[in-house]
C-alpha cells in the first residue's frame, strides 16, 4: 500500500475486501470516485491482488495503515471478528473521529461505538447480494453522532450498489436483515422449487430453467415498475376457476403466509442472537 497521506473526508478505507466491498468499490469508481481515494485492507493475498489489478486501488494487509488517511471507514468483516477489528482501530478512531459504516449483520451501533472507544459517528448498513449487480437495496441506521453530512456520505457510498432506505429505529434493523438482507435467498429457494416442480411435470431442463428465471425476472419488474400493490397484481393474474387460482389456493391451504412470517421472524431473532453472541 502507498504511504499514508493526511486524513481526508474524500478518502474511503475498506476494512475487508470481499464480494460486497468489491461491489461497492466498482460502483464508486463507476460513479466518478477516483481510485486514489480508495484504500483497502484485506488479509487474503488473492483478493488483494485482484482488487489492485481490477480497480487500481491501494491495497494492503494492515487495517490501521488503510484507515489512517481516510475520513470514512467501511467495515466489511464478519460479525465474529468485528470486535477485535474495532478494538485494534480504536486509538485511531479516537484520534481522527471518522465516519464509520458497518455492513456486519447483527452488530449494533452501540457495540461498534463501545469497541471503537466511544463517541464515534456510526452508520449501520444492511445491503443485500443484488448489490453485486448494482441492483441491491440497503437499509441504513445512523447513530446520534452522525450529522446531515455524514448521512449524505453514507448514503452516497451505499447508493453505488443500489437503492437505500433510512431506518430511524435501530430495533428494526434486524427485521431489515431478515426481509432484504436474507430475502434474495427466499426468492432463490422459490425458483429452485419451481424448477424442480417443472422437471417433475416433464419439462426439459433447459426450458424449465428459462421459464422459471424469466418468470421471476418479469414478476420483479412488474412489482417495481407498475406502481401497483403485490396483492392487486396477484388478483389480476388470478382468474376465477383458472390454473393460477388452483395454485394459489394450494399455497394458502399449506399455510404459505404463516410460513413466510415465521421464516422472517426466525431470521430477525437470529440477528438479535448474533448481536448478543458478539457482545
Amino acid at each position: 500500500m502507498t504511504s499514508a497521506s493526511p486524513t481526508s473526508e474524500s478518502t474511503i478505507a475498506f476494512i475487508g475486501g470481499g464480494n460486497m466491498a468489491r461491489s461497492l468499490i466498482g460502483g464508486l469508481l463507476a460513479r466518478g470516485t477516483a481510485a486514489a481515494d480508495i484504500r483497502v485492507s484485506e488479509p487474503v493475498d488473492a483478493l488483494r491482488d485482484a482488487l489492485a489489478r481490477d480497480f487500481g486501488v491501494a491495497v494492503g494487509a494492515d487495517n490501521t495503515e488503510a484507515a489512517a488517511p481516510a475520513g470514512l471507514w467501511l467495515l466489511a468483516v464478519k460479525p465474529q471478528v468485528m470486535r477485535a477489528v474495532c478494538e485494534a482501530l480504536a486509538p485511531l478512531a479516537q484520534a481522527q473521529r471518522p465516519l464509520v459504516v458497518s455492513i456486519a449483520a447483527g452488530i449494533t451501533a452501540a457495540q461498534m461505538q463501545r469497541w471503537l472507544g466511544g463517541g464515534v459517528a456510526v452508520v449501520r448498513a444492511m445491503p443485500n447480494t443484488p448489490a453485486l449487480l448494482g441492483a441491491g437495496i440497503t437499509g441504513l441506521f445512523a447513530s446520534s453522532e452522525v450529522d446531515a453530512n455524514g448521512r449524505e456520505r453514507a448514503a452516497n457510498l451505499l447508493a453505488s450498489a443500489g437503492k437505500t432506505a433510512w431506518i430511524e429505529s435501530e430495533a428494526q434493523m434486524d427485521a431489515v436483515t431478515a426481509v432484504s438482507g436474507s430475502g434474495p435467498a427466499y426468492i432463490f429457494l422459490l425458483a429452485e422449487a419451481m424448477e424442480a416442480a417443472a422437471l417433475a411435470e416433464g419439462l426439459p431442463a433447459e426450458a424449465a430453467r428459462a421459464l422459471v428465471l424469466e418468470t421471476v425476472l418479469g414478476a420483479a419488474r412488474m412489482l417495481t415498475e407498475s406502481g401497483e400493490d403485490p396483492a392487486e397484481l396477484r388478483r389480476r393474474v388470478t382468474s376465477p376457476g383458472g390454473t393460477t387460482q388452483a395454485a394459489i389456493e394450494t399455497f394458502e391451504a399449506g399455510g404459505f403466509r404463516e410460513l413466510v412470517a415465521s421464516a422472517i421472524r426466525n431470521a430477525t431473532e437470529r440477528g438479535r442472537q448474533l448481536s448478543a453472541a458478539n457482545d
